[in-house]
């Protein structure tokens, strides 16, 4: 088998492209109304085929953000909703974006985050783009700690299930899209860890910590925990969408967007315990540790 229809099928640089384009959605780079670059500038920008360009972007149609018209290109019709400009010197709005906060994170001296999530695919880009600043001498935190937890695997989700009516839950199209999620979060929870523990392996950073552990638990929210600092917490909305399968079959499913959800910051007052944003961010830590210790397998 070529390498060209391992690409095809979809695979690393499948995923590294749309997580690469999402990021761009979410940062602004391609604003509401705007147009993407033609196909075969993306392929060239990426150094890809034109058929993972096309399957990325067949993906972000079916997610609701682009729209394609023959003669018109490719344009956004819809943002995340942190994705809203501001200049620099604009306070944080309430509505916040994981890539500044793991940012902040990444610029202690010591890195801790606690993070609970669907998939870890999201995290992973950002990841990977603190690793790169480290690398380059951006940063040099002394320690990183991340510990993770994530749904069991043996816990039945509700999303991504098939939309079609005559379709159960526990089919063979529903496991279809169940092991396609499990496997997303796999490797791109191999691929952080990866990332992070490579830098101490080339001596950039002293100690790295990445633990990941399962909880029987159907993740409702996402939650980002920078201990006694700062949380991002951000409810996952049920959406109706078209998934795209490795093998190039199109399945109408309910599913939820981890790019579309809307993130709020917290920030601890440490002059201030009672204030909201205080007792948001301790009581989720207390609830993080508790899931962590007492309901979590440990791997």
């Amino acid at each position: 088998m070529s390498g060209e229809r391992v690409e095809a099928g979809g695979g690393r640089e499948f995923e590294r492209v749309l997580l690469a384009l999402r990021a761009q959605l979410a940062d602004g780079t391609y604003g509401l109304h705007a147009s993407l670059p033609p196909q075969r500038e993306l392929s060239s920008e990426f150094g890809v085929s034109r058929d993972t360009v096309q399957r990325v972007l067949h993906e972000l149609k079916s997610e609701g953000w682009i729209e394609s018209r023959q003669g018109s290109g490719t344009r956004v019709v819809k943002l995340p909703l942190q994705a809203a400009t501001r200049t620099k010197d604009e306070p944080v709005p309430v509505r916040a974006a994981l890539g500044p906060f793991i940012a902040r994170a990444f610029g202690q001296r010591d890195v801790r985050l606690d993070v609970f999530t669907l998939t870890s695919e999201s995290l992973d880009a950002h990841i990977r783009l603190q690793a790169e600043r480290i690398r380059m001498r951006e940063i040099e935190p002394a320690g990183i700690e991340v510990r993770m937890l994530l749904p069991a695997e043996d816990v039945e989700l509700p999303y991504p299930r098939p939309r079609a009516p005559d379709e159960p839950s526990d089919g063979e199209l529903g496991v279809q899209l169940q092991n396609r999620l499990r496997g997303i979060t796999r490797r791109h929870t191999a691929s952080l860890g990866a990332a992070l523990r490579d830098l101490r392996t080339e001596g950039l950073v002293p100690s790295v910590d990445v633990r990941v552990r399962h909880v029987p638990l159907v993740p409702a929210f996402k939650l980002y925990l920078r201990p006694q600092t700062e949380a991002l917490f951000g409810p996952y909305e049920v959406v109706e969408r078209t998934i795209l399968m490795d093998d190039g079959t199109e399945v109408g499913a309910l599913d939820v967007l981890g790019l579309g959800s809307t993130l709020t910051r917290h920030v601890n007052d440490e002059g201030d315990p009672s204030s909201a944003g205080s007792v948001f961010v301790q009581s989720m830590q207390s609830w993080f540790d508790s899931c962590w210790e007492l309901l979590a397998e440990h791997g």
